[in-house]
Parts: C-alpha cells; sequence; structure tokens
C-alpha cells in the first residue's frame, strides 16, 4: 500500500509530480553520536521506494550498517509549504543495476550527468553503490 495520496487530488498529484521531476532528493542518516547527517542525492521513486547511488568511500555506508533507520525528503526549491518527508529504512541493493545500465535513472540524470561528472559512465563509476530508502511513514504538506 503506497504512502502517497491519492494521485487524483491536488496534493497527490503534486506529491507525484515532484517525486517525479525533482533532482534533489536529502538523505538523512544518523551517525553514532546520533548526529544526523544529511546528504543531497540524485534519486529515483520507484515501485514505492527511493533509489540512489553512494559513493563506495561514503561515511554514510557504515552509519547505515549501524542504524538503517533513516529520512528522505525532496528539495523545497525555496517554497517551504510544500513538504514531502518521509521516514523509513536504508540498505543497500545488490541486485539494481548500475546507474549506467538502470533506464530510468539515465532517462532522469544523463543530462546531468554529463554536465556534472563528464559522462554518465563517469557518475556511475564514482557512484557504484545503489541504496533503497523504503518509506514506513509520510509527512505531507
Amino acid at each position: 500500500m503506497s504512502l502517497l495520496p491519492d494521485p487524483s487530488t491536488e496534493l497527490g498529484a503534486r506529491v507525484a509530480r515532484d517525486l517525479a521531476e525533482r533532482m534533489i532528493g536529502w538523505i538523512t542518516s544518523v551517525d553514532r553520536a546520533g548526529t544526523p547527517q544529511p546528504a543531497p542525492v540524485w534519486f529515483l521513486w520507484h515501485e514505492d521506494r527511493v533509489l540512489f547511488y553512494s559513493r563506495p568511500s561514503a561515511k554514510r555506508l557504515d552509519r547505515i550498517k549501524a542504524n538503517p533507520r533513516a529520512s528522505f525528503h525532496l528539495n523545497d526549491e525555496g517554497l517551504a509549504h510544500e513538504l514531502t518527508l518521509f521516514t523509513g529504512t536504508l540498505a543497500q541493493a545488490d541486485d539494481v543495476p548500475p546507474a549506467l545500465d538502470h533506464p530510468e535513472f539515465r532517462e532522469k540524470y544523463d543530462e546531468l550527468a554529463t554536465q556534472s561528472f563528464g559522462s554518465t559512465k563517469r557518475f556511475s563509476d564514482l557512484y557504484s553503490v545503489p541504496f533503497l530508502f523504503t518509506p514506513e511513514k509520510a509527512r505531507l504538506h
């Protein structure tokens, strides 16, 4: 069952559009001292989960192994009144193909990856660890 509001409503249509079109989301994990550690990510909303890729050297890998509890929210684009925030769990997703081989991720980010990294292949090589965030609760405004 989806946590999202009915897409035929104004709120539901906006949330669905934002999850499909916004380019930046924020994953927040927690370090051993309990301090939240937010990080911007390129993401794909797919099958009611958030897919993103991480560098294999990122400190979040150890944090997530120690505590998979996390939150995800969209960059608010300066609107501050259109918030979408999820809490849930993070897990490494070894069965997900690399960004270079993921058609939906490439469709969304090919242009940005080329501008930022020279190619999607370079992004895929640098950000080679796929993660899935599974939301359990949502706060939508």
